[in-house]
């Protein structure tokens, strides 16, 4: 790991003039993303290092030097400014699966002065309208496979100037506003970046929709500075690294850890674009050779419930540093992790809008099972009250909070002020999570504060119950929400996928409401368990309680674009 010693003295020696030395970054001319992870790394005599290892379907690979990076996302950035004459600040919408395109049009808008907006593939109409819409997007960079969403919406969307159709193009006849851009015939060696400076529009990311309609989160090319710091000092890259950060870059993880963090230092990532299976992802690892892995809580779950005998089929001595990233990490995968891969997982927590990650587990530092961590350098977070916005005592819940500044924080959602200057109260940003922190400055996940059960008086943490459920010999994933009751306000029911040696019965579902009244208390205690199949969740694998909540409650579950739906 880097010598950079100990949590204390990184917060000691802390300054964000680190990275704008270590970028280079002297002038508006280097503030540019797009430029700073691909011709600055090849400026820097590294252009013929390995960026990208791609493996798709069927097994299709592909292998990118930096210098092709550089060349490829230039192809891009000349399409946009000087072919279709998209002006820096109009906002380019990329809407395709995990292929090469997506990764060189991403920096190439962002080369060309415009401001990216990445979406999942996933996305049906509805929810193509809706972001697509509240941007008022000039350009969309999509394939044949998806094009014809975004014709279907083309007369509710006048503003549309171009659909750029990449990729496979065989017997592709363009209609209205298209035009083709086949990537391997393209080749501009030179391309004058947009001189971006701190404050230029980088990335619109949208929310996932948890509670009502997505927001669109407004960063700026100073989020840099901590993507590249946290991916150093927190996933502990190194030059001679081969990384696979597992996220779709239809999220904020696969944008800032699946892209920026990576290419910024200089660093080989894997990208694979095939869906999770525990086999495949384990000959991924051992293929490549990856050394550090950033994956979902999610996936480590499942790949727990396969069992540790796969494990064992494949080499994977190369990997020297894992960590989690989505929802909070339970404390048995850390264990399991230990077991398996003889290495803990470093929980790391952030969101949408803070751009970057904000408190981990350190490497080096004690991990303690089932803990977010501890705040990073230049971050100060706290726990407040919810009703007065001032710290509350050490081992009290309140909801969590930073003090804003950051660079990589948003600076807006888009067309929609009020609900932004909302998230800011008392100097604090708002962060929607319920925490608590106890003596040594550890931070613990209580539950987003829509989501903590409040029974007799008493709040329940849902993450704290999955955990528990999770360590009973039956269960392979849990959810738990707090539905009405008369007399305590709420009372906990517990949805639970069993593993294949199992079936429900009454006596088993007896056997685990005990388990959760001995191991945590009889207020966390199921009243009701549910045996499922398995778990409503995103593509990106958060468990969502909210859809469950609004079967149980008869509420509307909002926007479903996000569900996992194979």
């Amino acid at each position: 790991m880097y010598n950079i010693g100990s949590y204390e003295e990184r917060l000691k020696n802390f300054d964000w003039n680190i990275a704008k030395k270590d970028l280079g970054i002297l002038d508006r001319s280097t503030w540019n993303i797009g430029e700073l992870c691909s011709d600055r790394i090849c400026r820097m005599g590294h252009g013929s290092r390995v960026a990208m290892y791609w493996e798709g379907h069927g097994g299709k690979t592909a292998t990118y030097t930096f210098d092709e990076l550089r060349i490829h996302s230039n192809g891009f950035a000349h399409l946009l400014r000087n072919t279709l004459d998209i002006q820096p600040g109009e906002r380019v919408y990329v809407f395709m699966d995990k292929m090469p395109e997506l990764y060189f049009a991403f920096l190439g808008i962002l080369k060309a002065g415009c401001i990216v907006s990445p979406l999942f593939s996933a996305f049906q109409e509805d929810s193509l309208l809706t972001r697509l819409s509240d941007g008022e997007a000039s350009a969309v960079i999509t394939t044949p496979k998806f094009v014809k969403r975004i014709r279907k919406l083309l007369p509710r969307m006048p503003y549309i100037k171009h659909i750029v159709v990449t990729n496979d193009l065989t017997g592709y006849s363009p209609q209205e506003k298209e035009i083709v851009h086949q990537v391997d015939r393209v080749h501009v060696a030179h391309f004058e970046s947009f001189q971006a400076d701190p404050e230029t529009p980088s990335i619109l990311h949208y929310t996932s929709g948890t509670t009502g309609k997505p927001k669109g989160a407004q960063h700026v090319h100073d989020s840099v500075l901590s993507q590249y710091l946290t991916t150093k000092w927190i996933l502990d890259l190194r030059p001679d690294d081969v990384y696979w950060c597992t996220a779709d870059p239809g999220w904020v993880t696969g944008t800032s850890y699946g892209i920026i963090g990576p290419w910024c230092t200089g660093v080989t990532q894997v990208v694979f674009e095939a869906g999770f299976r525990p086999r495949a992802w384990y000959e991924i690892l051992e293929k490549y050779g990856v050394t550090v892995w950033y994956t979902a809580p999610t996936a480590i779950r499942m790949l727990m419930r396969e069992g540790d005998e796969i494990v064992r089929e494949f080499d994977l001595s190369k990997l020297r540093h894992l960590c989690s990233v989505g929802e909070p990490l339970n404390a048995e995968a850390v264990i399991w992790s230990e077991k398996v891969f003889k290495k803990a997982y470093h929980d790391t927590w952030w969101q949408t809008e803070t751009g970057s990650i904000m408190i981990a587990n350190y490497p080096g530092i004690k991990i303690k099972p089932g803990s977010m961590g501890k705040p990073i350098p230049g971050i100060t977070a706290a726990v407040l009250d919810p009703a007065t916005y001032t710290e509350v005592p050490e081992g009290e819940t309140g909801l969590l909070a930073l003090k804003p500044g950051w660079p990589s924080m948003f600076r807006s959602y888009r067309r929609n002020p009020l609900v932004y200057e909302d998230k800011f109260r008392n100097g604090w940003y708002i962060t929607g999570d319920r925490s608590r922190i106890d003596r040594e400055g550890y931070f613990w996940f209580v539950g987003r504060d829509d989501d903590v059960i409040n029974t007799a008086g008493h709040l329940v943490s849902p993450f704290e119950i999955e955990s528990a459920l999770l360590e009973h010999e039956a269960v392979a994933e849990s959810a738990a929400i707090g539905i009405p009751d008369p007399i305590n306000m709420e009372v906990v029911k517990a949805f639970v996928a069993l593993k294949p040696a199992f079936d429900p019965s009454d006596d088993l579902s007896l056997k685990i409401m005990n388990f959760i009244r001995k191991k945590l208390s009889p207020l966390a205690m199921p009243q009701e368990i549910e045996f499922v199949d398995s778990l409503p969740k995103t593509r990106s694998g958060k468990i969502m309680r909210r859809v469950l909540r609004a079967q149980e409650t008869g509420e509307p579950i909002g926007d479903l674009s996000t569900l996992e739906n194979d």
